[in-house]
């Protein structure tokens, strides 16, 4: 059963948490999020192949391969990235997207928009990153 939203909706807190206007919009979101990194691959792929050519200069070939492995790298972010989409969508299906993995707690409506593979509450992510501060200070 497809859920109609127009392109002007925005979840608000007026309704029910993860109602199935919101799981939608936010299933839609991550789906054109994965599908832009995806068509960034492609053309990166595409600018990898066609810039395969020996350069003489070596000063050229070095440059040329500090901004393959520079891309390179990147891939490899967004092929993570990708991966944690791919978890998002599966926590949509599975009913328990929005809700803290922690505190099980709702996420905020906020966070979610601007980070929606978010698995954290903002409290639940700052405890964390402090935990994380602490062990590597030590």
């Amino acid at each position: 059963m497809a859920v109609e939203l127009d392109s002007s909706y925005k979840p608000t807190e007026d309704e029910p948490f993860m109602n199935e206007r919101q799981r939608e919009y936010f299933k839609r979101k991550l789906l054109a999020w994965k599908e832009e990194i995806l068509q960034e691959s492609r053309e990166t792929l595409a600018a990898l192949q066609s810039d395969n050519e020996n350069h003489p200069d070596l000063a050229d070939r070095a440059s040329s391969e500090t901004d393959r492995s520079i891309e390179l790298r990147s891939r490899d972010r967004q092929r993570k990235l990708i991966s944690k989409i791919e978890a998002a969508l599966t926590r949509i299906e599975e009913g328990v997207y929005g809700y803290c993995e922690e505190t099980g707690e709702p996420i905020s409506l906020k966070r979610l928009d601007a980070r929606p593979i978010a698995t954290l509450s903002i409290e639940a992510q700052e405890r964390h990153e402090r935990r994380e501060k602490v062990y590597r200070d030590d």
